[in-house]
């Protein structure tokens, strides 16, 4: 069965920045298409694209965060504990979990920095949704 749904779950902070990636996600897959979950923060994104995954609703789940270095904790654990927990909820639920979750190495909270990533946003929801229609036609033409 081909889906023709899609989820996307996006972190809240940053979220002047995280949400440009829903639109350039729209761009490809009509937003009519395309479910919206928000979560407060990256570390909440796993477990709820596994949830939406396992409902069987969706021919992919993407997720989108901006994890920065706030010097409170070290992001870069952050980051890496919620690339692998979406890919684990892509392979424990046989539904492609896509990571749109950056975490720039220097980032500074300028208007420059802020347009330069608001865009990269967009161009990151492109790129994951030309994945999303990929994978789905992959996996279709796999399962015929």
């Amino acid at each position: 069965m081909t889906h023709t749904r899609y989820a996307f779950v996006k972190a809240q902070w940053h979220a002047d920045i995280v949400d440009r990636a829903l639109e350039g996600f729209c761009e490809l897959i009509p937003a009519a298409q395309v479910d919206v979950f928000d979560v407060p923060g990256a570390f909440e994104m796993p477990l709820l694209a596994r949830d939406l995954a396992s409902t069987g609703r969706y021919g992919a789940v993407a997720a989108a965060a901006f994890v920065v270095d706030g010097g409170i904790y070290r992001h870069d654990f952050v980051a890496q504990a919620v690339v692998d927990g979406l890919m684990r909820a892509g392979m424990d639920s046989g539904v492609p979990v896509l990571s749109v979750s950056l975490t720039p190495h220097h980032y500074q909270e300028t208007e420059h920095h802020n347009a330069i990533y608001r865009a990269h946003f967009v161009e990151k929801g492109r790129e994951a949704a030309r994945a999303a229609l990929a994978v789905t036609r992959a996996r279709a033409a796999v399962a015929a």
